[in-house]
């Protein structure tokens, strides 16, 4: 169980988790789901709620990490349009595996989550947008809110009250993209997965051009137990600006790779050494990719930098969404490189010319590097197309697909040379 002392708090999303059957409502409400819902419902104001969240200090658990309580009071009131809340389930970044274990085994910590959310926003009918892979997970969700409509959690009047939330699971068909919410809003309207110009903002004009708040599966996940034990105690979890805890999906070249929900501020090697067993091969990572593909790459002089949105931002690089990919000593970077190109390139939802195009050069130019093919002009090649890329298109899409080769040629540029050298031999 949670405790209410934060210095003895171990998890909050994943604090139920291993209880066998925890998918199940019965299950789930033995362990303290949906206990303080009714006095949420009956007692607590949508003003309370959100100063709630706004005291807690949580910021988005999906990669950008704006404030979650401040985007909550953004959305405009009486405005005669209905207010939507949807829940972005989409986790298409390489490397992030985190929501669909909150999904997959505990979901009505999320359905709780997005009632409160929905409650506090004025909400009639939320959506949770699930990326089209996770069938599984979709099906889990789908049985869970079926039991929740059962026990009058979901549906008109909930226990007694006089709100009344609707809650859809939306598959998606597997576009990257829709991780964006803009995108996102898109395709649960049934168009192309496209992301909108910005502004308007989602929380002004989204849904139907209604009012709609995005948020991740973690962040309102994390909603009941911030209003179980107050705002104040999460602040106090972390560190100042970065507070709570965070679940970091870590893979590569550890000897245990998996999820692990730690306090902000927790320095990268406690994590990697502490947590995941180590490097497999050496003491020190070649390279550690923070924050999902798309973030730029550290090295061995970032091993001891603690993992917050700040101290990441100062390094060049970003906690995203929590993603830690490692490369030891005998990973290929220009390998992954490549790889990361041709996962971008085939993403690009081809609206914005520089993308389509770039990630297109990218992959070309890197295939041919790693096969010795690479021509004199290539670093300069890669160098230009990224650059221009970057910051230049509607979404983050362009700049993702530059921060890998962009890390590439700073920190390993001896790598992109090799190919180039031995195609000159």
């Amino acid at each position: 169980m949670i405790s209410a002392d934060p210095s003895k708090v171990t998890a909050i999303c994943f604090d139920r988790i291993h209880h066998p059957n925890q998918h199940k409502l019965e299950v789930a409400r033995a362990n303290g789901a949906y206990k303080l819902l009714p006095k949420v419902l009956k007692e607590f104001s949508s003003e309370k709620i959100i100063e709630e969240v706004k005291t807690a200090g949580i910021r988005g658990r999906g990669g950008a990490g704006f404030p979650t309580g401040l985007k909550w009071s953004f959305v405009p009131r009486n405005t005669g349009k209905p207010i939507y809340l949807m829940c972005n389930a989409d986790e298409g970044e390489p490397g992030t595996f985190k929501d669909r274990d909150i999904m997959r085994f505990d979901p009505h910590l999320l359905i709780e989550g997005m009632i409160m959310a929905g409650f506090a926003l004025g909400v009639r009918d939320a959506y949770i947008y699930i990326r089209g892979e996770f069938l599984h997970e979709a099906n889990v969700l789908n049985a869970a809110i079926e039991e929740a409509y059962a026990a009058n959690l979901l549906g008109e009047h909930i226990l007694g009250t006089d709100f009344s939330m609707n809650l859809t699971v939306h598959r998606g068909a597997g576009a990257y993209i829709c991780g964006e919410e803009t995108a996102l809003i898109e395709s649960v309207e049934g168009k192309a997965g496209r992301p909108r110009f910005k502004p308007p903002f989602p929380a002004v004009e989204g849904f139907y051009r209604c009012p709609t708040v995005v948020n991740n599966v973690e962040t309102l996940s994390t909603i009941p137990a911030i209003l179980e034990f107050g705002g104040a105690w999460h602040a106090s979890i972390g560190v100042a600006n970065n507070t709570g805890m965070k679940i970091f999906s870590v893979s590569g070249q550890v000897n245990k790779p998996g999820n692990y929900e730690v306090p902000l501020g927790t320095s990268l090697k406690t994590l990697i050494e502490e947590h995941c067993g180590g490097l497999q091969h050496g003491s020190l990572p070649k390279a550690v990719i923070p924050g999902g593909s798309s973030s730029p790459w550290l090295t061995a002089e970032h091993y001891d930098i603690p993992l917050t949105f700040d101290d990441l931002a100062k390094a060049g690089s970003m906690l995203g969404s929590g993603a830690i990919i490692v490369m030891d000593e005998t990973a290929d970077v220009l390998a992954v490189t490549r790889r990361l190109a041709h996962f971008y390139a085939h993403e690009s939802c081809g609206q914005c010319t520089p993308c389509r195009e770039g990630t297109g050069w990218l992959e070309r130019v890197l295939v041919r590097i790693e096969n010795g093919q690479g021509l004199p002009g290539d670093i300069a090649v890669l160098e230009d197309a990224a650059q221009y890329m970057a910051g230049r298109t509607i979404c983050a899409l362009a700049d993702g697909a530059a921060a890998p080769v962009m890390s590439l040629i700073k920190h390993f540029p001896e790598a992109v040379r090799a190919g180039i050298v031995e195609k000159a031999a």
